[in-house]
């Protein structure tokens, strides 16, 4: 899109005009239309003519003594009818010889016509008015064109470095000083941007505001649309901007210009708007850094349900996230995914109370599976959580679930959605990790290995201990004969000095192995 000098229509209102000190000084009086005094006037125009509606082009405030309309009272209510039909923002008359008191037929004509009209009660020199209000439109024109080039130059320069969909939302809401939401053509939030508890005011019940009060540019709400090639695919918000109407819309604009080609240039992400925002969200959650509560807004102006809900929190290892969001809209499961780091996806479904929270989440990990193979995927999931304060707890235990399985799936007979008790002693050991006596306790336990840094031994104690001892098995996943794993087996446990086929030792050895693993992630 783009934005002319002209387009940029500075205005002041007409209750602003009537404001200024110069103004003042003529004692101005409202006499009919004071509930129409937000009108813009866009320029001032001196006219004493009766035909003067076809010399405007709308917005303007009128000036006049009304010298031509005295003693005509069908004229007077011509000259106001004309102004209205003009779309004039105001009509002012001086009083004085012409007219000592504001006519009747004239106030009666504006009050019906809803235009503004303002007597001046003392002598004054129009051109003063006229001079105040130009310089001071002709100063907003040019500081709005000053504006849009700090915008448009501040968001390009942001695009060419890479910078992610985020730091241009936090550069317009800078410059905007109120709450920015981008959403797709559905509502759903894609990403927001200004002081967060005003932001988080605004996303509660987001979707009943953006379809009732979005749309009333006069409350500071003003949006610009996405989209390009005639097609239309989402909208920047301004949620209650305080400056003038005008303004706020070249920020929009300039804003929506620099979404739309970040948009199209990819913005350095590769993963799509929609994505991202289900990334934000799912990460905070995880982290805890941000209490659930505060996080409730975002979640339900993302589009997920959260009343009268059952959450169920999954973690998917080797998941495709686009994969996954096709599988979600396929099986009607409302939720949201996120991929995290480490080939980790989080997937947080949302069901009806009603439903067996349960079986979904089999029903969701079997057909993924099924498509994917049951080799390739691992469902690590945490019990439903009914209330939306612990989903941040069930996120963080479906990751430690698939953690405990990251390095075992191969070994272990899984079912479809893995759970903290299917991780047996494998899953406590990943929550001890980080305790300094467990990691004192693996390393005097592995020393002989560790100290050697024997990574060949250390592979094959890990296959023999995970194969329950299996000599057999160890050797044909290690490629080697039977007298040579005889040989290393021998070598380990001299290095460790333990007997592996004492239960006990080997246990210990065991749990050792697994708190060294788990430290090593």
């Amino acid at each position: 899109m783009t934005i002319t000098l002209d387009s940029l229509e500075p205005a002041l209102s007409v209750r602003q005009v009537l404001t200024l000190e110069r103004v003042l000084a003529g004692e101005p009086e409202v006499v009919a239309g004071a509930g129409h005094l937000d009108r813009l006037v866009r320029w001032v125009h001196v006219a004493e003519a009766a035909d003067v509606g076809v010399m405007l082009s709308g917005g303007e405030m009128v000036l006049t003594t009304g010298v031509l309309l005295a003693g005509d009272e069908e004229k007077q209510a011509e000259y106001v009818r004309s102004l209205h039909r003009a779309e004039a923002a105001a009509v002012v008359l001086g009083l004085g010889r012409a007219f000592p008191a504001a006519p009747d037929v004239m106030r009666r004509a504006a009050e019906r016509c809803g235009l503004p009209m303002v007597v001046l009660h003392r002598p004054f020199p129009f051109a003063d008015l006229t001079e105040e209000v130009q310089s001071r439109l002709v100063r907003r024109k040019f500081a709005a064109v000053s504006l849009s080039e700090a915008v448009r130059t501040e968001l390009t320069a942001l695009i060419t470095a890479g910078a992610p969909l985020q730091r241009l939302l936090d550069e317009v809401a800078r410059h905007s000083a109120c709450p920015v939401v981008v959403t797709n053509l559905a509502h759903r939030v894609l990403g927001t941007a200004g002081e967060r508890p005003a932001v988080d005011d605004v996303l509660r019940d987001w979707e009943r505001i953006a379809r009732q009060a979005g749309g009333t540019e006069g409350d500071g709400w003003i949006r610009a649309e996405l989209g390009g090639r005639g097609e239309r695919w989402g909208r920047i918000v301004l949620c209650g901007y305080r400056g003038d109407t005008a303004t706020g819309r070249l920020l929009a604009d300039r804003a929506a210009e620099a979404l739309v080609l970040h948009r199209m240039l990819g913005g350095g992400a590769t993963c799509s708007w929609e994505e991202q925002s289900a990334q934000g969200l799912l990460t905070d959650l995880v982290s805890g850094v941000v209490p659930a509560r505060q996080l409730l807004p975002r979640a339900r102006a993302a589009g997920l349900p959260v009343n009268r809900r059952t959450f169920v929190p999954l973690v998917v290892r080797d998941g495709d996230p686009a994969r996954l969001e096709r599988l979600l809209r396929l099986l009607g499961l409302p939720g949201l995914v996120a991929e995290l780091a480490d080939g980790a996806t989080a997937v947080l479904l949302s069901v009806p109370r009603d439903q067996d929270a349960g079986a979904l989440a089999a029903h969701f990990a079997t057909r993924l599976r099924t498509e994917s193979g049951p080799d390739h995927t691992v469902v690590a999931a945490a019990e439903p959580r009914a209330a939306w304060d612990d989903v941040p707890t069930g996120l963080r235990e479906a990751q430690h679930v698939s953690d405990a399985v990251a390095d075992s799936s191969a070994v272990l007979d899984l079912p479809p959605v893995v759970r903290l008790k299917d991780v047996h002693l494998r899953g406590l050991i990943r929550l001890l990790r980080d305790d300094p006596h467990v990691q004192s306790f693996a390393e005097r336990e592995l020393d002989g290995l560790l100290r050697e840094s024997d990574e060949d031994l250390l592979s094959v104690l890990r296959t023999y201990l995970a194969t329950g001892r299996n000599k057999s098995r160890t050797a044909q996943l290690h490629h080697v004969s039977r007298p040579a794993l005889y040989r290393r087996l021998e070598a380990i446990q001299v290095r460790l000095g333990v007997d592996l086929d004492d239960f006990e030792q080997a246990a210990s050895v065991h749990i050792a192995l697994l708190a060294h693993d788990a430290q090593q992630q």
